[in-house]
């Protein structure tokens, strides 16, 4: 009887992996869907089209791209969360839904940990700080001065409630006390262009939103976040070089693949694989020089301990910018 318990255990056992392998063998049979927490014309944006693309034509089905902005990410996070744990809904991500927002707000749908397996890490680059051509400011410390005998007039924008450009904004809002008004948007592209348009005073975005303002002479740069300068802004100084030490303006923005926690251990490998093969394409990683950003492609592991390496520093922004949803 024991004996025949055993057969019957290790048959299942050996049945599950026979399924699991050939699940992985078939996916996919249909289209992929990509869910994007920003709206079309964004960093987030562009890099997940541009993933979509390779993987695509590598895995052999459409790859689609559904865009869900607002909210702090929120909405993107819970659809993916609650979708069928099959390979077949994937997220594309920058760090703020998954880091910040879960800080910034008394309860969300979801839990990073719990509802989500870490795919791989995509790219990473600058967010620069940026104003219209309009302001005076040619520095950021010429800006924080013009905001401090201008306050109440001065704005700054963010690309969703809760991400690193509202943290940035609050920060110093705050702790220079300039009373500077957040203005949160649904993804960065409507941010840059009234950045652009002089409907808002600064902000902090990637080089993709902002790259047409900054060629056509609308928006101007004064600083780069993160340890090194953008190779295409090569004359704007870092925050550090620009006065500002504090490791509140240290991180790169980056930008990942995540699924729902419960989708089989051979397709998320199988999505691995792709991500991280397509991250080192010719084809993606010129793409992303002309976006400046850098190529990752990390592996899952990799992408996890990142995500718990940066989490706690987050925390501590979030708590000392004094930064809330509202």
């Amino acid at each position: 009887m024991r004996i025949k318990t055993l057969s019957v255990v290790l048959a299942l056992a050996f049945g599950s992996a026979a399924v699991g392998q050939a699940h992985a063998q078939e996916y996919p049979t249909r289209p992929i869907t990509f869910i994007v927490p920003a709206p079309a014309g964004g960093a987030v944006d562009a890099v997940a089209r541009l993933f979509a693309n390779e993987m695509s034509r590598q895995m052999g089905q459409p790859v689609v791209i559904e865009n869900k902005p607002g909210a702090g990410g929120i909405l993107a996070l819970q659809a993916t969360a609650r979708a069928a744990p099959d390979g077949y809904t994937v997220l594309v991500t920058h760090s703020s839904p998954i880091i910040n927002t879960p800080h910034l707000y008394a309860s969300v749908p979801y839990d990073v940990r719990r509802d989500f397996a870490f795919v791989s890490q995509l790219c990473v680059g600058n967010l620069v700080l940026a104003v219209g051509a309009d302001v005076p400011a040619r520095d950021v410390k010429g800006l924080l001065a013009w905001a401090n005998t201008n306050k109440g007039k001065v704005s700054y924008g963010s690309y969703g409630q809760g991400t690193y450009a509202h943290l940035v904004g609050a920060y110093l809002s705050r702790n220079r006390n300039l009373d500077m008004a957040h203005v949160p948007y649904k993804g960065e592209a409507p941010m840059a262009q009234d950045i652009a348009g002089g409907a808002l005073t600064w902000g902090v975005a990637s080089l993709v939103a902002l790259r047409p303002y900054l060629d056509s002479g609308k928006v101007r740069p004064l600083a780069v976040m993160g340890n090194v300068r953008a190779k295409s802004l090569p004359d704007v100084p870092t925050m550090a070089e620009a006065g500002f030490t504090e490791p509140e303006f240290t991180p790169a923005g980056w930008i990942g693949m995540l699924a729902p926690a419960k989708t089989p251990q051979p397709v998320l490998a199988r999505l691995e694989k792709e991500a991280r093969a397509a991250a080192q394409s010719a084809a993606v990683k010129t793409r992303l020089a002309t976006y400046s950003l850098e190529p990752v492609g990390s592996a899952a592991a990799q992408f996890r301990r990142e995500f718990e390496t940066t989490e706690p520093v987050v925390a501590r922004l979030i708590q000392s910018s004094g930064a809330k949803a509202d």
